[in-house]
């Protein structure tokens, strides 16, 4: 990824937006949000209202799980060409429209099948989604950071945010809505009709362009030269000893090769910037409830309104990676992750104000889209193209683990300590975050480029 001078004005800043590239991500967005409540809170509620127990849906989460492990077959989605269709799209655009395929077969099997007359069909049908989505990931990510130079990857970003929230609107609000009206069968063939969004959108983009720099290329000679040492060893097996180097072992000593000891700082910054945002979620519609919130007010206001603030904080987001580069705005970005929680622990005094609802939600959705875009941008510059699908898969999962472990004891401090304890513990998880930011700046280790021949080969 080599890095480009931030734009000159707050005008080409925003003129960003109106790229290609961005355009592209708009719609790639759209695709891999539309699969992700189709298989969660859209799914739970058709099996609660066709009476399946709550035990049931509750086994139904796990096929969530493929969202968290997609780095263990990224390999394979960097690597290992499809045929026919690799020839025809490229390495990115056949695996994503192999993953929208995936998508679109699974709704349209889910929209056949009743729930209460079996729920095998329905639990597979759910996990080829999950997966095929997730794989979907896995390539639009890659396709993403390979599709732009570095100064508007926070563009790329937030087109992509944005698409993923409409998305989710569609599937989650839209589809209740076609239940209600019609039928959920009608709902989920009209969410895999609109599969079709992405897929046109995969057809008309051009393959993005990548090379391959000195050192990787060296690294991938040493593949070729484990065949060539090892003879005796069965054909089946060199190949497969050659592709594990190539596809598994060469991204890892990549990027260690390319920080040194300051992988630790940078995987630490991984690991923490989400984790405060992701580690009080579980709590923060217990708590609206508490407050005595109406399930329209919080519909409205944490729902619809929230969404907007969403879009407008990953706009902001990524004209201020475009206007000064990665930096100064992720630093920017962790800090406001971390102290808007702390209006969460406010709000939980003010006894159900309608005022503090719509105040927290503002600054926490705004910040949160904010950070997100430029978060995203970041977590792409860290990736080498040769390596990107295998690498940013890798980033993702750290990111959102340790959040998601952590918000699972989120009741148990709440019921121990109370809510405004709870967010302000939250708020000071994201602290690490801004110190590791604050020592990467000190230390002017901002994410480096590959090498001058990746950037030739782009041009």
């Amino acid at each position: 990824m080599t890095e480009q001078p931030p734009v000159k004005s707050w005008r080409d800043a925003l003129a960003v937006y109106r790229r290609p590239s961005v355009v592209t991500m708009l719609f790639l967005g759209f695709s891999a949000g539309l699969p992700f409540m189709l298989v969660f809170a859209t799914l739970s509620a058709w099996l609660r209202e066709m009476d399946v127990s709550r035990t049931a849906i509750g086994f139904f989460s796990w096929v969530g799980i493929t969202y968290s492990i997609k780095f263990v077959w990224s390999p394979v989605v960097d690597r290992l060409p499809l045929p026919g269709l690799t020839r025809w799209l490229g390495r990115r655009r056949a695996w994503i429209l192999l993953g929208q395929l995936g998508v679109a077969l699974g709704l349209f099997g889910m929209a056949l099948v009743d729930p209460r007359a079996a729920l095998l069909p329905v639990a597979l049908l759910a996990l080829l989604v999950a997966f095929s989505s997730a794989t979907q990931d896995v390539a639009i990510d890659a396709f993403r950071i390979e599709s732009d130079v570095e100064a508007f990857q926070g563009a790329l970003a937030a087109a992509y945010q944005m698409g993923y929230r409409l998305a989710i609107l569609a599937s989650y609000t839209g589809a209740l809505y076609l239940a209600e009206l019609a039928s959920w069968r009608t709902a989920y063939l009209v969410m895999a009709g609109l599969m079709g969004v992405g897929m046109l959108t995969v057809l008309l983009r051009p393959e993005p362009a990548t090379g391959i720099d000195r050192i990787t290329a060296a690294r991938e000679e040493r593949a070729i030269a484990f065949i060539e040492r090892n003879p005796q060893l069965p054909r089946w097996l060199q190949q497969t000893g050659a592709w594990l180097i190539g596809a598994v072992v060469c991204p890892l000593v990549d990027f260690l090769g390319r920080y040194g000891w300051f992988a630790m700082v940078v995987l630490g910054v991984v690991a923490s910037f989400r984790i405060s945002d992701i580690a009080m979620a579980s709590m923060a519609n217990p708590l609206y409830i508490d407050l005595g919130y109406s399930k329209a007010v919080i519909a409205n206001i944490s729902g619809a309104y929230g969404l907007a603030m969403t879009m407008l904080g990953a706009v902001l987001g990524g004209a201020l990676a475009a206007r000064y580069g990665l930096m100064r705005p992720l630093l920017a970005g962790a800090v406001l992750a971390a102290t808007t929680n702390l209006l969460f622990a406010w709000m939980a005094g003010q006894g159900g104000a309608t005022w503090a609802l719509v105040l927290t939600i503002s600054a926490d959705n705004l910040s949160g889209g904010l950070a997100g875009s430029v978060f995203i941008a970041w977590l792409s510059s860290l990736t080498n193209t040769a390596y990107t699908a295998t690498q940013y898969a890798l980033f993702s999962s750290l990111m959102t683990l340790p959040g998601k472990f952590l918000s699972g004891f989120g009741g148990i401090v709440v019921d121990a300590l109370g809510y405004p304890v709870f967010f302000t513990l939250a708020a000071a998880l994201g602290l690490p975050a801004v110190v590791l930011i604050m020592v990467m700046m000190k230390h002017n280790r901002h994410p480096l480029p590959v090498d001058a021949a990746t950037s030739a080969d782009r041009q």
